[in-house]
C-alpha cells in the first residue's frame, strides 16, 4: 500500500514510521527545511513500545503525483485548508484520505473537498511531541488507533489499513461505526480542553479544588448533551473512560490545548474542538454555560496573541 503522509511532525512523523515498519510504502510530503532533517538524520522516535530510525522518502508539494491509496493527514485543524490544497495533487481516482484530526468540522471540510466516499473516519489516542532535535517522543505507552469506513464502497480499503495497523504495537479497532468513535474522541478532547484550558492547571491541581470536580463534571455533561441532540449520545464505555480521565486525582495531564497555551503557542484548535461545540449547542438550544465561558476565554487568548 502507498500512502502520503503530509508532514513528518508528532502524530504524522510517529504513525507514518509504524505504517513504514508494518510494510506499507510511505512517503512524506514536508517542506525543505524538515526534508533536509530527515535527509541527514533520517526519522528517529522514541516510544516505550519500540524505538525508531527510519531512512525516509520525502517529496516536495510541487512534485506529488496522484499515485497514493492513502494520505495520512495529522495537521492542526487550523491548518486544513493548507494541508488541503497541498494534497489534492496527491488525489487520485482511488485515493483515500485518512485524517487523524479533532472535531467533526474537519470531516464536513474534507468531504466538501474531496467527496465523502474519499474521507476514511480515523482516532487516535496517543501522547506524542516533536522534540527541538527533530526526534518524535512519544509519551507513555498508550496508542490506540480507530479506523473505519464511512462509505460503503470504501470497506475494503478501510480492512486493508486496519490490518497494516494491527502489525504495530498497541490497540487496533476496526470499527463498524466510525463516526459515533468519532463523536466519543471529539466529547473526551472538547471535555478536557475546557476544562485544562479554562483552569490553566492539569487534571490533578484541577481535582485539588474544592469545585474541580464539580466542574469537570458539568464540562462533559454539556459536551455529552451536545452531542446527544445530534444525534451521537455517548456509550457508558466511553463516558467512564472520559471520567477515568478528568477526574483522576494524581494526574498530571493537560490537554494539547492546554499545552499549547503553556508555551505560548499564537494558534489553537480553539474553534474546530470548542467553538463548534458552541455553535451545535446554541442550534439546539442548549445553554452550556460552561462550555461557552471556555471558548469565550480561548478566543480572548488567541486574540491577545495576535496584537502582541
Amino acid at each position: 500500500m502507498k500512502i502520503l503522509v503530509l508532514g513528518a511532525g508528532a502524530i504524522g512523523g510517529y504513525y507514518g514510521a509504524r505504517l513504514a515498519q508494518a510494510g506499507a510504502d510511505v512517503t512524506y510530503l514536508v517542506r525543505e527545511k524538515r526534508a533536509d532533517t530527515l535527509a541527514k538524520h533520517g526519522l528517529a522516535i522514541q516510544s516505550e513500545l519500540g524505538d525508531v530510525h527510519q531512512a525516509v522518502r520525502t517529496v516536495a508539494s510541487g512534485n506529488v503525483a496522484p499515485d497514493y491509496d492513502v494520505v495520512l493527514l495529522a495537521c492542526k485543524t487550523y491548518d486544513l485548508d493548507n494541508a488541503i490544497e497541498s494534497v489534492t495533487p496527491a488525489m487520485g481516482d482511488g485515493t483515500v484520505i485518512l485524517p487523524f484530526l479533532n472535531g467533526m468540522s474537519v470531516y464536513d471540510r474534507l468531504d466538501e473537498a474531496f467527496g465523502k466516499r474519499r474521507v476514511m473516519g480515523g482516532v487516535a489516542y496517543i501522547a506524542t511531541t516533536l522534540l527541538p532535535s527533530g526526534e518524535i517522543l512519544q509519551q507513555g505507552p498508550g496508542d490506540n488507533v480507530i479506523v473505519g469506513a464511512r462509505t460503503v464502497e470504501m470497506r475494503g480499503l478501510a480492512e486493508r489499513v486496519y490490518h497494516l495497523f494491527a502489525k504495530s504495537k498497541g490497540t487496533r479497532t476496526l470499527s463498524d461505526n466510525i463516526e459515533q468513535a468519532l463523536w466519543n474522541k471529539w466529547i473526551a478532547v472538547a471535555s478536557a480542553g475546557i476544562m485544562t484550558c479554562l483552569m490553566r492547571g492539569s487534571v490533578g491541581q484541577i481535582m485539588a479544588t474544592r469545585d474541580g470536580a464539580a466542574l469537570a463534571r458539568l464540562a462533559m455533561s454539556e459536551c455529552r448533551a451536545i452531542a446527544a441532540a445530534e444525534g451521537y449520545a455517548i456509550p457508558e464505555a466511553a463516558i467512564r473512560q472520559m471520567e477515568g480521565m478528568l477526574l483522576a486525582l494524581q494526574s498530571t495531564w493537560m490537554s494539547s490545548m492546554a499545552r499549547d497555551i503553556a508555551s505560548g503557542a499564537t494558534r489553537l484548535e480553539a474553534d474546530a474542538i470548542v467553538g463548534d461545540l458552541v455553535t451545535r449547542a446554541a442550534k439546539h438550544e442548549i445553554e452550556a454555560t460552561l462550555t461557552r465561558a471556555a471558548y469565550c476565554q480561548l478566543q480572548v487568548y488567541e486574540a491577545a496573541k495576535r496584537t502582541g
